[in-house]
């Protein structure tokens, strides 16, 4: 897709079947039903937030370089207080995603991965993704909103992972069905 101003990366495209007829042989094995569409969902809702993972850090290192090298009042801007408690919140932030995603591989590796798993931590590497490329926006004050350093494309991406395979919302409703026992969608 042209003019993409998020996810570049990602290979969208817009498919159109109209009436189409797919012949037995051609059509996907033990795909018969939405549970089985929910089961690649939980695959592509654990890399999403993986994806939210890599985002995070991306730009927290971007942060963490700029401040290390813009000087103000003759020093550089991390030895502000500040500014060292904004790269502390990004860093507790992209050490407790890593470690959410880190344990939903082993459980996926364990074949214990569930629903509410994924959707877990697809919201909550989401929120704190931009949490941190919104930090990483402010460290960079003015310089934060032009395209030369980069901040702008990591806040970009984690408004399209924020709704990517599935809203915060949609997925915890599965969370909360999971927790609860019931189901708040039918």
């Amino acid at each position: 897709m042209h003019d993409k101003m998020a996810l570049r990366i990602v290979q969208n495209g817009l498919i159109t079947l109209k009436d189409c007829v797919v012949e037995e042989k051609d059509r996907l094995e033990h795909a018969n039903s939405f549970k089985d569409t929910a089961k690649v969902l939980r695959m592509t809702r654990a890399g999403v937030a993986w994806l939210a993972v890599g985002c995070a850090r991306g730009a927290y290192e971007n942060a963490l370089q700029y401040t290390t090298k813009r000087k103000q009042f003759g020093k550089p801007i991390a030895s502000f207080q500040l500014i060292q408690n904004h790269l502390v919140e990004m860093l507790s932030n992209l050490t407790a995603m890593q470690t959410m995603v880190y344990r939903l591989s082993e459980l996926q590796d364990l074949g214990q991965l569930q629903d509410e798993h994924a959707s877990i931590a697809k919201v909550f590497c989401s929120l704190r993704t931009r949490d941190v490329v919104s930090r990483a926006r402010e460290v960079m004050g003015g310089n934060g909103i032009l395209l030369e350093y980069n901040v702008a494309r990591f806040v970009a991406d984690a408004e399209a992972i924020y709704s990517y395979e599935g809203t915060k919302e949609i997925n915890s409703l599965i969370v909360g069905r999971a927790i609860t026992g019931f189901s708040a969608f039918v």
